[in-house]
C-alpha cells in the first residue's frame, strides 16, 4: 500500500525531515519529525519605517501566534479526550497520562505522520519472544500483568505501536538490548482506542537490526463477555463456581496483554500464572515449575512455546479434574472439565479418540505432532463451538461431552466432527498460520474437509467424506454461494471490523469443497505429497494461498502432471460463486456432446451483470449409463463457455451422467430427454447410480428448478422414486429440500395436497423400518449407522408431515415415560418425539419436560430437552420460554439464542420469536456483545422465520436504527429473506399448475 503523497502543512515555520520506506507491497514506513530546525538569521538591514507601523505589525503577529497555540493545544486536548472516553466506563481506574503542555504541543506538531492512525501495525518491529506474568483475582474478577517483549527493529522508528484494548497500562519502559542494558527515554505514551493501540512515543529513534526489551505493566477485568479473558460459571453440588478462560482469536488477545495481534508476528512465549491455591492454571505448554507461597497463593511457570501467533495463546484459571492418556510416542492428553462430568465419563469418548486422531494426523500428514502435551477444556460457555489453542484446545461442554446411553448418534457424530476438526488445527492453524486473513478458509477449509477424513477413519462404516459430506458440506455451502450477495472465497480484509465476516460458511464449507475437489484432481497420493512439503516448508511461519498452489504443483510435476494449481484454483477462490454445467447430446455427431458452463445464481431478481463474464477450468468427470451399465468415469477439462466433446458411445436409450460421486464444486443440468431417461432409470434401478450421485441429482434437480433452470414439475417427479431408495443418504438430501419447501408451502391452500405426496413417498420405508424396539445396547457407536440414520430420517419426515401412525407412537411412548419416571425412549429418536410430544399433547406435558431439562445432568439430554420445549402450539408456553431465557438462570447463558432461533422456526413462535428478537436486542447486545456479531447465528437464524414484505419492511429499518457492529450480518439476512420470499412465490404460482 503506498501512502498518500498529500501531507499536513507544519505548524512550524520549517520543513520537517521525512523518509518513507515501503517493503512486501505493505505499508511499513515510519516517517518521523526530528526538532525544528531554527531559521538563519538574516543580514542586518537599516530599514527606516514609521514607529506606530511596525507596533502594529508586531502586535499582530503576536496575536496571530498565540491564537494558533492556543487553538493547537485545544484541538489536541480534545482529540485525546475524545480518544480516552471511548474506552468501556468499567475501566474507570486507567491510568491517566501525565503529559506537559509541550508534550501536547508536539503530538500535533511532531509530523503528519501517526503510524498509531494506520489499520495495520507499521511493520518496523518484530517480536521474538514475549514472558508474562499474569495475577488473578477470582474474588472481584480482575487481573494485573506484566510483559516483557524482546523486539527487533526493522526500520528506524521513534514509535514502538502495540495492540491493546480495555487495559489500564500502569507503567512501560523500553530498554536497548547489548553489551550495556539502559533503560531508553520516552518522549510519551498513549493509547488510540480507535484502532485498539498502545502507543510509545521514543525520545530517540529505535535503529534498525538492534533488539530491544519493551516492559509493560497493566490490569484489567476479567470480562463477562465471551472475549478476551472472560469468566464463565457453573453450579456443582448447589453451589455456584467460576472459571476463567482465554478466547484470543481473530483479534482478542489484545485484552488481556499488550501484543502485536496480528497472525504474521510470530513469537515465543514464555507464561506464569499467579492465582490461589484452590484454583489450577493451564497454558499451551506443560508446567515446568509451581511455587506455593505461605499466603494461600501459587505461581505456575509453563516452559516456553515455539513460534506462534498471538491469537493461539491460551490460559485458564478453574477447578476442575481431568482423565489422562498417553500415545504411543508419549505425548500426554488430558481432558478437564467439571468433576461430576469427569465422574460421569462423560469426558471418555473425547480422550480416547483424541488419542487415535494424533496418530491418523502425524501418520497422513507425515509431520509429528509439535508439543509434548495436548489439554482439552470443556467449559460452560463460549463464543464457539472450539477454539484450537495449541495444546490448549477449549470446547463449549455440549461438544466435547458425552454421556453413554442417553446420546443419540447425530450427538455423536456432531462431538466427533468437532474434535476431528480441532485436533486437524494442531497443524493447519497453528503450525502453519495463513498470513492474513483474507486466507482463512487455508485452515477452516482444511479442518472442515477433514473433520470427514478423520470421521471415516474413526468410523469407516460412516462413509463420511463420500456421503455425509455431499448434503452437509456440498449442498449447503452451494445454497448460500448461488446467492447475488455471496463473495469469493478469498476476500480483500482491510481493517478489523472485516475479520469477524471472513469466518463464514464460505470459508469453512466452500474452502472444504474445493479441497475435496482438488484432492480428486490429484489423487490422495500426491495430495499427500504436496500437503507434506507445505507443512514441512512453512512449519512454525505463515503461508499464503500461493504457496499452496506451488507445492501442489511440484508435487504434480514430480508424477509427471503438469497443471499449473495456480491458474486453475485462482479462478475458483477469487471470484464469486460457481458455475452450472449444461451437457447436451449432440444429434447432428455421433458420440457427441456439447458441454457449456454459466455462472450459476438463483434467478433473484436478475442476477448482477458483472457476473456474466465469470469462467472456471472445470475438472468434469462424466459417464454414459443404461438400464443396467454404467461406463467408468472419464475427465473432460472444461474452460470456454461452450464445447464439443467425443465421449463414449452414446445410443438413444442412454442417458449422461456428469460430476461422477459429486467430487466437483458446481451443479450439473441436461436437456429435458436426458433427465427424463435418468428419471426412468431411478424409478426402475436406483443402484446402477451410485449413492452420492443420487443424493446430487435430487439436490441440483430442485435448485436448477429454484434457480428456472427447469420446470417445476421435474423435481416433484424425481421424488417419486423414493419409495423404492434403500440408502441413507438420498432420503437425507430429500428431506433437505422438502422441508425448505414444507416451510414456504405452509401458508398456500396446497399444503395439504403437498403433504399428502409426500407422506405418499414415505410410506413404505416408515412400515419396513419401523421403530427402534429397544432404548440402549450398551454401546453408543451402534455398527447400523446406516440403517439407525435411515430410519430415524423417515420417522422425523413422517411425523414433520402428519403421519398419525407416527404422532401417535410420539405419544404413547411420552405417555409411558411419565407414567412410569422411566424413559425408554431410544436415543437415537427421542428429538423427534419430545418435539412431536410436545407440540400435540397438552400442558401438562410441557411443564413435564421444563422438569426434567432442570433435573438432567446429561449435557446433551439438556440440549434436546430444551429444543423439544420450543415446539409447542401454545403461544403463552413459548412466550414464557422466551422470556425465562432473557430474564432468568434458569436458560444457560449458552443456549438462549437456540431457544429464540427454534421457538421462531415454529409456525406457531414465528411472530413471537421476531417479536422478541426486536424488543431483547439491547439485552442481548449487552450480554453478548462482541460476541454476538461474531457467532452470527443469532442473526443467521433471524431470516429463518421472517418470511413476509412487512417483516423484511420491519427487519431493514431495524437494521438502519440498531445494526452497529452487526450490518454485515444484517444485510446478508435481508438477501436471504427476500431470496425466501421470491421462492415462495414461485413455488405458489407453480404449484397451483400442477397435477399430482
Amino acid at each position: 500500500m503506498a501512502l498518500d503523497d498529500t501531507r499536513e502543512k507544519s505548524l512550524s515555520f520549517t520543513p520537517m525531515v521525512i523518509e518513507d520506506t515501503m517493503r512486501n507491497g505493505r505499508g511499513l514506513s515510519d516517517q518521523w519529525a526530528d526538532t525544528v530546525v531554527v531559521r538563519p538569521r538574516t543580514t542586518e538591514r537599516h530599514i527606516t519605517v514609521h514607529k506606530r507601523l511596525v507596533l502594529a505589525f508586531a502586535i499582530s503577529i503576536l496575536t496571530l501566534i498565540v491564537v494558533t497555540v492556543i487553538a493547537v493545544l485545544l484541538s489536541v486536548k480534545s482529540e485525546e479526550c475524545n480518544a480516552d472516553s471511548t474506552a468501556s466506563a468499567s475501566h474507570g481506574n486507567l491510568t491517566k497520562f501525565n503529559q506537559s503542555r509541550d508534550a501536547l504541543f508536539n503530538h500535533r506538531g511532531e509530523d503528519s505522520f501517526q503510524p498509531w492512525r494506520q489499520l495495520r501495525l507499521p511493520g518496523s518491529l518484530r517480536p521474538l519472544q514475549y514472558d508474562l506474568h499474569i495475577t488473578v483475582f477470582m474474588d472481584n474478577f480482575t487481573f494485573s500483568g506484566e510483559v516483557s517483549i524482546e523486539l527487533q527493529c526493522l526500520n528506524s522508528t521513534k514509535y514502538v505501536v502495540l495492540h491493546a484494548d480495555r487495559l489500564a497500562v500502569q507503567k512501560a519502559v523500553v530498554y536497548s538490548e547489548g553489551k550495556k542494558t539502559r533503560a531508553l527515554k520516552i518522549h510519551r505514551h498513549f493509547r488510540y482506542p480507535a484502532n485498539q493501540v498502545f502507543v510509545i512515543a521514543m525520545h530517540r529513534e529505535l535503529e534498525p537490526q538492534k533488539n530491544y526489551k519493551v516492559n509493560i505493566t497493566f490490569q484489567a477485568h476479567i470480562e463477562d463477555e465471551l472475549l478476551g479473558f472472560f469468566r464463565s460459571s457453573y453450579v456443582l453440588y448447589g453451589e455456584k463456581r467460576y472459571l476463567a478462560v482465554t478466547q484470543f482469536s481473530p483479534t482478542h488477545a489484545r485484552k488481556a496483554f499488550p501484543c502485536l495481534d496480528e497472525p504474521i508476528y510470530k513469537a515465543t512465549f514464555k507464561i506464569s500464572m499467579k492465582h490461589e491455591s484452590t484454583y489450577l492454571s493451564l497454558s499451551n505448554m506443560p508446567v515446568e515449575a509451581s511455587i506455593s507461597e505461605e499466603d494461600g497463593w501459587v505461581t505456575e511457570y509453563f516452559s516456553r512455546t515455539p513460534r506462534m501467533s498471538t491469537y493461539y495463546l491460551a490460559w485458564a484459571v478453574c477447578n476442575f479434574t481431568f482423565k489422562e492418556t498417553v500415545t504411543d510416542s508419549g505425548i500426554t492428553i488430558r481432558l478437564y472439565a467439571r468433576p461430576d462430568a469427569i465422574q460421569r465419563g462423560s469426558g471418555d469418548y473425547a480422550l480416547h479418540i483424541t488419542k487415535r486422531l494424533l496418530g491418523f494426523y502425524e501418520d497422513y500428514f507425515k509431520v509429528k505432532y509439535s508439543l509434548p502435551k495436548l489439554d482439552l477444556l470443556a467449559v460452560p460457555k463460549h463464543p464457539y463451538a472450539a477454539m484450537e489453542n495449541w495444546g490448549l484446545s477449549v470446547f463449549v461442554e455440549q461438544k466435547i461431552l458425552l454421556d453413554p446411553g442417553v446420546s443419540s448418534i447425530s450427538y455423536l457424530m456432531d462431538v466427533t466432527m468437532v474434535i476431528v476438526h480441532e485436533i486437524c488445527h494442531q497443524w493447519f492453524g497453528d503450525l502453519v498460520t495463513p498470513v492474513w486473513w483474507e486466507d482463512v478458509w487455508l485452515k477452516e477449509g482444511f479442518a472442515h474437509f477433514f473433520e470427514f477424513l478423520g470421521a471415516d477413519f474413526l468410523f469407516p462404516d460412516w462413509h463420511m467424506e463420500k456421503q455425509r459430506f455431499l448434503t452437509d458440506v456440498l449442498h449447503e455451502v452451494m445454497l448460500l454461494d448461488g446467492l447475488a450477495s455471496s463473495h469469493p472465497i478469498s476476500q480483500e480484509v482491510l481493517k478489523a471490523t472485516d475479520i469477524d465476516r471472513v469466518f463464514d460458511w464460505i470459508a469453512y464449507k466452500k474452502g472444504a469443497a474445493l479441497i475435496r475437489m482438488l484432492a480428486n484432481v490429484m489423487g490422495q497420493p500426491v495430495f499427500q505429497m504436496g500437503l507434506n512439503d507445505y507443512l514441512i516448508t512453512h512449519m512454525y511461519g505463515n503461508a499464503g494461498r500461493d504457496d499452496l498452489w506451488n507445492k501442489f504443483s511440484e508435487a504434480m510435476q514430480k508424477e509427471g502432471r503438469d497443471i499449473n494449481i495456480k491458474e486453475v484454483m485462482d479462478l475458483w477462490t477469487l471470484q464469486m460463486g460457481y458455475p452450472v454445467v449444461t451437457i447436451t447430446k449432440n444429434d447432428s455427431v455421433n458420440n457427441s456432446v456439447t458441454i457449456s458452463q454459466e455462472h450459476f445464481i438463483f434467478d433473484i431478481k436478475d442476477s448482477a451483470p458483472s457476473n456474466s463474464s465469470s469462467q472456471w477450468q472445470i475438472p468434469l468427470t462424466i459417464s454414459v449409463g443404461n438400464s443396467s451399465h454404467i461406463s467408468p468415469e472419464s475427465i473432460i477439462w472444461v474452460s470456454n463457455r461452450t464445447e464439443s466433446h467425443k465421449i463414449g458411445s452414446v445410443d438413444d436409450g442412454s442417458w449422461l451422467l456428469g460430476n461422477i460421486n459429486q467430487t466437483g464444486y458446481f451443479r450439473v443440468n441436461y436437456d429435458l430427454r436426458n433427465w427424463r431417461l435418468l428419471i426412468e432409470q431411478l424409478m426402475r434401478n436406483p443402484e446402477v447410480i451410485s449413492v452420492g450421485n443420487r443424493a446430487g441429482l435430487i439436490d441440483d434437480v430442485f435448485n436448477l428448478a429454484r434457480a428456472g433452470y427447469l420446470p417445476q414439475n421435474i423435481p416433484l417427479e424425481i421424488v417419486r422414486y423414493l419409495s423404492q431408495e434403500k440408502e441413507f443418504l438420498p432420503w437425507h438430501a430429500a428431506s433437505r429440500v422438502l422441508y425448505h419447501l414444507d416451510k414456504l408451502l405452509d401458508r398456500t391452500e396446497e399444503y395439504s395436497i403437498f403433504s399428502e405426496y409426500i407422506l405418499k413417498q414415505v410410506a413404505s420405508m416408515y412400515h419396513k423400518l419401523g421403530w427402534p424396539t429397544s432404548a440402549v445396547n450398551g454401546s453408543v457407536a451402534q455398527a447400523t449407522y446406516q440403517t439407525e440414520e435411515l430410519r430415524r430420517e423417515v420417522i422425523m419426515l413422517a411425523c414433520s408431515f402428519g403421519s398419525k401412525h407416527c404422532h401417535q407412537q410420539a405419544i404413547t411412548l411420552i405417555s409411558e415415560w411419565i407414567s412410569s419416571n422411566k424413559n425408554r425412549i431410544p436415543p437415537n429418536v427421542r428429538d423427534i418425539v419430545y418435539c412431536t410430544g410436545v407440540s400435540l399433547m397438552d400442558e401438562d406435558v410441557w411443564e413435564f419436560i421444563w422438569m426434567k431439562f432442570h433435573s438432567s445432568t446429561a449435557i446433551s439430554e439438556k440440549k434436546v430437552l430444551l429444543e423439544a420445549l420450543t415446539c409447542s402450539d401454545n403461544t403463552f408456553l413459548l412466550n414464557r420460554l422466551l422470556n425465562l431465557s432473557l430474564s432468568s438462570d434458569l436458560v444457560p447463558d449458552q443456549d438462549v439464542i437456540d431457544v429464540i432461533i427454534h421457538v421462531g422456526r415454529n409456525p406457531h413462535g414465528r411472530h413471537l420469536a421476531w417479536k422478541n428478537f426486536r424488543e431483547k436486542w439491547d439485552i442481548l447486545n449487552t450480554r453478548y456483545g462482541e460476541a454476538l456479531f461474531i457467532n452470527s447465528k443469532l442473526i443467521n437464524g433471524v431470516t429463518e422465520f421472517l418470511n413476509t414484505e412487512a417483516e423484511l419492511n420491519e427487519l431493514k429499518d431495524f437494521i438502519q436504527t440498531n445494526g452497529g457492529g452487526a450490518a454485515a450480518a444484517f444485510a446478508r439476512a435481508v438477501e436471504i429473506v427476500e431470496a425466501n420470499n421470491a421462492l415462495h412465490e414461485f413455488c405458489a404460482y407453480e404449484w397451483e399448475r400442477d397435477d399430482f
